[in-house]
C-alpha cells in the first residue's frame, strides 16, 4: 500500500470510531498497555527522586472533556512543587461532575463548541489566552478584556484548528510575567481524524505512552513557595529560575517499557530558551520530530535536537526499543550560547543571586543562566514488550505555505535606551498600528537587530508557515534542513518562532477569518518580561 494510501487507510478506521474518542480519551487512566509486562518496581534515582506527575482523573494536571461547558477559577492554593513543602501558588481549578481539577489539561475535538465562564479569585485583574487558537478577538484573551478580581467572563466559540497540542494562561498586560510564573497555565489538547489515527497506528493511550511534558523554570523561597520578583536585569533579559521542572515537578524520572512513546512538549518557561536532546550513556539517541506548534507535520523528521522558545511546543516518537532495556535516558537542554552578549547589559543573563523577599539582603540561590546545560527528566526503560508497531511515514495532509505576490510588511524587533520595541513603539492597549485587509495573505519580514537577543514572536488568532531564515548564527544554521535555512521544526504550522540577533525571518499568514467586523489581535515576544514591559502591539484586521 503506498503512503497515500495508507495514511486514507488509518485515517478512515480512526473516523470509524466516531465522536466517541472524546470521552473514551477523559477515560483513558482504566487502560493499561496491552502486551506490555509491568516495568520492575526499583527506587528512585538518587539525582532524580520524584515521580513524574502525568495527567490523571482528578487533581493538579487531571484531564477534563472541554466539550462540555466549564467554570474556570482563577485562584490562591497550594501544591507540593517543592516535596514535603506544600506552598502556595496560582491555579486555575475546575469541578467536572463533582471532581476538582487543577491546570487541568483540555481535550477537545475539531469543530466542537467550547463554553467556559471564568472567574478571577484573584486580587488582581486577569484574563485567559488560548495560545495557538484561531479565534475572535473577543475570545482571544486580549489584555484588553482582562476582568477585576470578582469578575467573570464568558468564552465562547468553535474549535476550528487542526489537532495539536496548544495551550491556555494568564493574559493580563503588566501581570503575564507574574501570573504564569506563579501557576496560570495548563494545556488544552485537540484532537481529529488525523490524530486519531495516529494514535490507533502506534497504540498510543494519553497519560500512559502519549505523554505531555510541560517545562518551565521556577524560582522557590525557603518555605517551598513560588516566588516573583524581578530586578532590572530579570525585565531587560527575562526571569528565569533557579530551578526546572517538568509537569511541575523537580528533578522528575518516568519509567517507561521498550516501545514507541509520544511526547508533547510544551515550553511554558517565562522566557528560557531550550535546546532538546535526549542523551543515552555519552551520545544523543534520534527522536522523529511529528508536530509542532500547529500540529502534525506531512511526515516524520529524525533528529538528535531541537531549539524551543518560551512558548512554542514540540511533539515527537521516542522508539525505546533503541535503547535496549534495561537502560536510562535522560531529557536535557543541551549548552548553546544565548547571545544576550549582543544586548547593551553586559551581565550575563542569570548569573545574579536573587535577594529574598522580606526585605533583608540574604541572597538566594542564582537562577540558571540562560544557555545553561540542563538534565530535565530521567527515563528508565525496563522490562519487555509485546510491540510491533512502526513509526507512519504519513501523518497528515500538509498544505503549502499560502502564496502572495504582496511586498513583505517589515516588523522589527529592537533594543533603543533600555527599552524593548517593536517598529520602534512600545505597547499602546488602544493602539492599533498594524492594519492588515481581511482575507489578505501577507509575508512579514521579522528583523532582530544585532545588539538585542533571541525573541520568540508569537502572533495572536492566527497560525503561519515560516518560509526562511536569512542571516542565523551557527547554532541555528546548523540544524537547516532546506535551502531556506528553516530547521525541522519550522516546517509546520507555526503561532511561535525564535527570531536571533542579526537574523530575519520570513513568515506568511492568510488572514482570512469568518467573524463579523474588525478584529484586534497582538504580536508580541514571548519573553513574559520584554512582553510585560511593552515588546508588543496590536494588529487589526479590517473588514
Amino acid at each position: 500500500m503506498n503512503p497515500s494510501g495508507r495514511r486514507k487507510f488509518i485515517v478512515g478506521a480512526a473516523a470509524a470510531v466516531g465522536t466517541a474518542g472524546i470521552a473514551a480519551g477523559v477515560a483513558w487512566w482504566r487502560s493499561r498497555d496491552a502486551g506490555l509486562a509491568e516495568p520492575p518496581r526499583e527506587p528512585p534515582p538518587a539525582d532524580f527522586p520524584n515521580a513524574l506527575l502525568v495527567p490523571g482523573p482528578s487533581g493538579m494536571f487531571g484531564v477534563v472533556d472541554a466539550t462540555q461547558p466549564l467554570a474556570i477559577v482563577a485562584k490562591a492554593t497550594s501544591h507540593p512543587l517543592v516535596p514535603g513543602k506544600p506552598g502556595p501558588m496560582l491555579a486555575y481549578e475546575i469541578e467536572q461532575d463533582g471532581v476538582r481539577f487543577l491546570n487541568p489539561v483540555l481535550k477537545t475535538r475539531k469543530g466542537a463548541g467550547f463554553r467556559a465562564r471564568f472567574w478571577n479569585a484573584l486580587d488582581e485583574e486577569s484574563i485567559i489566552h488560548w495560545h495557538g487558537l484561531e479565534v475572535d478577538s473577543n475570545n482571544d484573551g486580549h489584555p484588553h478584556y482582562a476582568i477585576p478580581g470578582g469578575a467573570t467572563y464568558d468564552y465562547h466559540f468553535t474549535v476550528t484548528n487542526r489537532a495539536a497540542t496548544y495551550w491556555y494562561h494568564a493574559h493580563p498586560h503588566h501581570l503575564t510575567g507574574k501570573q504564569v510564573h506563579l501557576g496560570l497555565a495548563g494545556l488544552l489538547i485537540v484532537e481529529d481524524d488525523e490524530e486519531l489515527a495516529l494514535q490507533q497506528a502506534l497504540d498510543l493511550t494519553f497519560g500512559v505512552n502519549d505523554i505531555p511534558l510541560v517545562i518551565q523554570d521556577k524560582r522557590f523561597d525557603d518555605s517551598g513557595a513560588l516566588i516573583y520578583t524581578p530586578d532590572a536585569q530579570d525585565r531587560d533579559h527575562g526571569y528565569l529560575g533557579t530551578d526546572a521542572l517538568v509537569n511541575l515537578t523537580p528533578r522528575p524520572y518516568f519509567d517507561a517499557a521498550p516501545r514507541i512513546y509520544r511526547f508533547r512538549i510544551l515550553n511554558a518557561s517565562n522566557a528560557r530558551l531550550l535546546r532538546l536532546a535526549f542523551r543515552h550513556g555519552e551520545g544523543l539517541i534520534d527522536f522523529h520530530l511529528i508536530g509542532s506548534d500547529g500540529g502534525l507535520l506531512d511526515r516524520p523528521r529524525p533528529l538528535q535536537e531541537a531549539f524551543v522558545p518560551a512558548g512554542g511546543r514540540l511533539d515527537v516518537l521516542l522508539d525505546l526499543r533503541a535503547a535496549r532495556s534495561p537502560a536510562d535516558l535522560t531529557l536535557v537542554s543541551l549548552p548553546f550560547d544565548p547571545m544576550y552578549n549582543e544586548s547593551e547589559s553586559s551581565a550575563p543573563a542569570g548569573d545574579h543571586a536573587p535577594h529574598a523577599t522580606d526585605g533583608s539582603d540574604a541572597p538566594r540561590r542564582s537562577a540558571i543562566p540562560d544557555g545553561a546545560a540542563l538534565d530535565l527528566l530521567r527515563i528508565r526503560v525496563r522490562g519487555k514488550a509485546a510491540y510491533q508497531r512502526a513509526v507512519p511515514q504519513t501523518l497528515s495532509f500538509l498544505a503549502p505555505p499560502p502564496a502572495t505576490d504582496a511586498a513583505p510588511r517589515v516588523i522589527t524587533f529592537d533594543l533603543a535606551g533600555g527599552v524593548w520595541r517593536i517598529n520602534g513603539m512600545t505597547y499602546d492597549i488602544k493602539a492599533t498600528p498594524i492594519v492588515v485587509k481581511r482575507g489578505a495573505t501577507e509575508v512579514w519580514e521579522v528583523r532582530n537587530t544585532a545588539r538585542g537577543m533571541p525573541h520568540p514572536v508569537h502572533l495572536h488568532g492566527f497560525q503561519s508557515r515560516v518560509l526562511s531564515r536569512e542571516g542565523s548564527p551557527p547554532q541555528q544554521q546548523s540544524l537547516a534542513v532546506d535551502p531556506g535555512g528553516l530547521a525541522a521544526t519550522d516546517l509546520g504550522w507555526k503561532d511561535t518562532v525564535t527570531v536571533w540577533p542579526g537574523e530575519i525571518v520570513r513568515i506568511v499568514t492568510d488572514f482570512s477569518h469568518p467573524y463579523l467586523g474588525d478584529q484586534v489581535y497582538m504580536v508580541h515576544c514571548h519573553n513574559l518580561e520584554h512582553a510585560d514591559h511593552g515588546m508588543m502591539l496590536n494588529f487589526r484586521i479590517a473588514s
